[in-house]
């Protein structure tokens, strides 16, 4: 059931409903005056939360009526709707969680039977910082870093679908590239992969160039991250950006790599280019980091 608040605006008290468990967030209108950081507040969530749910590029320009979705509290779990290819386990990794917190938060008597649209309960804890899933990690931590990786670049694909394999097919018979995937990491949208699905490229685990770039002098430095889907047309999933900032962090501590060497494909590759295209929010992403 929902709780009301009352807050006093010009003398009138407006009520403003707060979503109970497993309910749906609320809303805010923007009026003239406010700041983003006025309004966390006033909701007590954290400005980054508030910020991410509502895929603001730039939290400092808020329009007048704009509508925001305030994220619930900690203690309050995320409600999310199971897609087609969607598996438990790449559920819990793109929310940073355990499988079997999600068998015990949604009391699941199959845990490898899900239905599209079926609703599952996400601990609100997943909220506080994208982590990466503790098998992948492992996985990544077995592979030993090679020494002069300096700067990560973020790509998307251009296609509104797509999975490692076949971009690795793409590569070898289109772009006679020997070596097949020029990316290191490749993130799903949900569309070919799992929403925040991670995919380790052959060239990551046995530390070869890239060929994500038109340089193959940067190559040689250049971690390539690519993002499923084309970014000139719709914004990244949230889930792909959490597992992004998760993932970029991971290889800066491995590799030692500075904020300021974390860049898109736009502003490093010595051709013009677009990618990762004009919904991307760079902006923001790097200064989240």
């Amino acid at each position: 059931m929902s709780r009301f608040l009352l807050f006093v605006c010009c003398g009138v008290f407006l009520a403003v409903s707060v979503p109970g468990r497993g309910e749906s967030p609320t809303t805010y209108v923007v009026e003239p005056g406010d700041t983003l950081s006025d309004i966390a507040q006033q909701f007590d969530v954290r400005l980054r939360d508030l910020q991410r749910y509502n895929e603001l590029a730039n939290p400092d320009r808020l329009r007048v009526g704009l509508e925001l979705k305030i994220p619930p509290g900690p203690d309050v779990p995320l409600r999310y709707t199971v897609r087609p290819g969607d598996s438990l386990s790449s559920i819990a990794q793109g929310h940073g969680v355990t499988t079997q917190t999600l068998v015990d938060l949604n009391e699941l008597a199959d845990p490898d039977r899900l239905s599209v649209g079926q609703i599952l309960l996400i601990p609100g804890s997943a909220r506080a910082r994208p982590a990466l899933a503790p098998a992948l990690q492992r996985e990544l931590d077995r592979i030993r870093v090679r020494s002069g990786w300096t700067h990560i670049v973020i790509h998307h694909s251009a296609t509104a679908r797509g999975n490692a394999q076949d971009m690795d097919r793409y590569h070898r018979e289109h772009r006679r590239m020997v070596n097949g995937l020029g990316y290191h990491f490749v993130i799903g949208n949900g569309q070919g992969m799992a929403d925040g699905e991670i995919a380790i490229g052959p060239r990551w685990i046995a530390q070869q160039d890239g060929g994500h770039l038109a340089s193959p002098a940067q190559n040689r430095y250049s971690i390539g991250i690519c993002l499923v889907g084309n970014f000139d047309q719709t914004r990244p999933t949230a889930r792909q950006m959490d597992q992004l900032r998760a993932l970029v962090r991971y290889l800066q501590r491995r590799a030692g790599i500075s904020n300021n060497r974390v860049t898109t494909h736009t502003f490093i590759n010595v051709r013009p280019t677009r990618c990762p295209g004009r919904h991307f929010p760079t902006e923001a992403f790097i200064r989240d980091l």
